[in-house]
């Protein structure tokens, strides 16, 4: 009998071994694929802030070249109220040129008068 409970023992004892080598197997075949899951998962989250990177850099590209053509339109705008304002300063300097002429016209004239 101790023989055969001893036997028993043994092969029960073995059973479980290869159990345990069948349980780490998995064991180990599940981290694996828990691990090309999280690489996986991290390349694609990898490729997301990438392209999250590239829009974010369009955004500020748009983003730029709208302020550029506002600044742009805003100092066109001001450069031809100048020119405006400009223009009109040499029209009134003209106008009194023309009224100074007339003036020194009319001097003269009467100058040429009493003396003549």
């Amino acid at each position: 009998m101790v023989n055969t409970r001893s036997q028993t023992k043994m092969a029960d004892n073995a059973d479980l071994l290869a159990l345990l080598a069948e349980m780490k197997k998995s064991m180990e075949k599940g981290q694996e694929e828990m691990k090309d899951r999280m690489e996986k998962g991290q390349e694609g989250m990898k490729e997301e802030m990438r392209k999250g990177q590239e829009e974010m850099k369009e955004e500020m590209r748009k983003g730029q070249e709208e302020m550029k053509n506002q600044i742009q339109s805003h100092v066109e705008s001001k450069v031809g109220e100048i020119k405006d304002h400009v223009i009109s300063c040499i029209e009134k300097i003209e106008e009194d040129v023309q009224s100074v002429k007339r003036e020194i016209g009319e001097v003269k004239g009467e100058v040429e008068r009493k003396i003549g």
